[in-house]
């Protein structure tokens, strides 16, 4: 597959013959063609994905049973620039393509109903990604839990607070972050606001807010579990209408943020951790569902 990022050097690209290092005068200077430092640049795609792997444990964290974490589509072998965004949508890959970014790291992946034939849109994207040699990982559960890098991690920081605890079980593990606050439920929705966007407030708890929970995502499920975890407040994307009652019956403020705003947290966090690590530029693609 011709490598793309060549198309972005100014003048012809040669590649310097076989021998050719070795025939030289040892007077004459040594010139690295385009090409070579154009390669220079880049990073094994198996590299990146196996550091991926091993960070977010995607083989230790359980998820949904047809999740699928990890390398999803492996259309090249070099790594030159990545793309970051929440889903693998249409319109995400297309940016990506045009940003000539050879992975895309989502949150939400390609695959998601187990066996399905590659038809409509599904073929568009697969095809796409392939046609223009775009990788694609994702991280579901894994990058939501993850302590460091994760989403809910993310809207800690972002709060100001710190970490101090877990809760909302999940199969084996606790998927939501604790920490402790002081403010009114006015404040805590300033806060949310500024940091997040726009947010909805629910439910019904105490005058002054002194523990709150955080699940990105859909997570107004957990308002009965933040309740028996001692929380005050619970901070998430989204949830069904009789999580409001719940929450409102439990004692507990819930918070609505939007299951898209929660949830950007990760994938540019993890932009970040391999623009660092591996030296490679890195972009977010934006595509707000406002929901």
């Amino acid at each position: 597959m011709a490598d793309r990022r060549w198309a972005l050097c100014a003048g012809p690209l040669k590649a310097m013959p076989e021998g050719e290092l070795g025939r030289r005068s040892s007077r004459a200077p040594l010139r690295w063609t385009t090409a070579r430092i154009v390669r220079a640049m880049t990073t094994s795609l198996h590299e990146i994905t196996r550091f991926l792997d091993e960070h977010l444990r995607v083989r230790d964290i359980p998820d949904e049973p047809n999740a699928l974490n990890g390398l999803q589509v492996e259309a090249t072998q070099e790594v030159g620039r990545i793309a970051c965004a929440v889903d693998a949508t249409e319109s995400s890959i297309e940016e990506a393509c045009r940003l000539r970014a050879d992975l895309l790291l989502v949150h939400h992946g390609l695959f998601w109903s187990g066996h399905r034939p590659i038809v409509g849109p599904h073929a568009r994207k697969i095809g796409r990604c392939f046609g223009s040699g775009l990788s694609v990982y994702s991280a579901h559960l894994p990058l939501d839990v993850h302590p460091e890098h994760g989403n809910n991690a993310g809207l800690v920081k972002a709060l100001g607070l710190t970490a101090d605890g877990t809760f909302g079980r999940y199969q084996d593990l606790d998927i939501g972050l604790t920490a402790a606050c002081d403010w009114t439920s006015a404040q805590l929705l300033e806060k949310v606001r500024a940091a997040v966007g726009p947010c909805k407030l629910a439910g019904r708890g105490p005058d002054r807010i002194r523990r709150v929970g955080v699940v990105s995502g859909g997570g107004g499920s957990f308002a009965s579990g933040a309740a028996r975890a001692g929380l005050d407040a619970l901070l998430t994307g989204e949830g069904a209408h009789h999580t409001a009652l719940e929450a409102e019956e439990r004692g507990v403020h819930l918070l609505l943020a939007g299951h898209y705003r929660t949830e950007t947290f990760g994938v540019k966090a993890l932009g970040e951790l391999l623009a660092g690590r591996f030296g490679l530029p890195w972009s977010f693609v934006e595509h707000d569902t406002g929901l």
